[in-house]
């Protein structure tokens, strides 16, 4: 009973844990990805031209980047949390070595695509250049990376349904009690 009582317990920290970074628009998310990011691509392009920052707006000599929420990916962030929290299974070491190497790959990507795309600003092109890097390129960097944790960390159990199945599970229907007929 008492595992059972610390498996419920893990699970209901979990999905909470989920809620709350979903609350405000990912608020916490972007409160750290946003600054984060900004000074690590500032930092990058600084090897190669002078730039100015104010804010989370970067100034080369020919425009400004203004590193805005879409920029960082918060809701891509948000769905590596969902699936690493939401998978049953995982000691907490596990999970914590997962989320940071899920969010720091995902980072490191997004980092890469937001130096690749600074070049093109100004170009005809721009705007498919960079629907296609944030709709489709973006969807592939978030499953390549959930594939990659799924095999590095051997995780076997489903995120959502393994904790719904455990659940259900638990209920165990009543079973209705067949009457015998005595047949004479």
């Amino acid at each position: 009973m008492k595992k059972q009582t610390e498996k419920i317990l893990n699970l209901f920290i979990r999905y909470f844990s989920l809620l709350l970074m979903g609350i405000g628009n990912f608020y916490v998310l972007y409160k750290i990805l946003i600054p984060l990011t900004t000074h690590i691509v500032n930092a990058v392009l600084l090897i190669f031209t002078d730039t100015t920052l104010t804010g989370n707006v970067i100034y080369l000599s020919w425009t400004g980047i203004e590193i805005a929420p879409a920029c960082v990916a918060g809701s891509a962030f948000y769905l590596l949390l969902l699936l690493v929290l939401s998978t049953a299974n995982i000691k907490p070491v596990v999970r914590t070595k997962m989320v940071l190497t899920t969010f720091a790959m995902l980072f490191f990507l997004n980092i890469i695509r937001i130096l690749i795309l600074i070049p093109m600003t100004g170009a005809n092109y721009f705007g498919v250049i960079h629907w296609i890097f944030w709709h489709l390129i973006s969807i592939v960097f978030v499953v390549s990376i959930w594939f990659y944790a799924v095999k590095t960390y051997k995780i076997k159990s489903v995120p959502i349904y393994s904790d719904l199945k455990y659940l259900m599970g638990l209920i165990k229907p009543v079973k209705k009690s067949k009457r015998k007929k005595k047949h004479n």
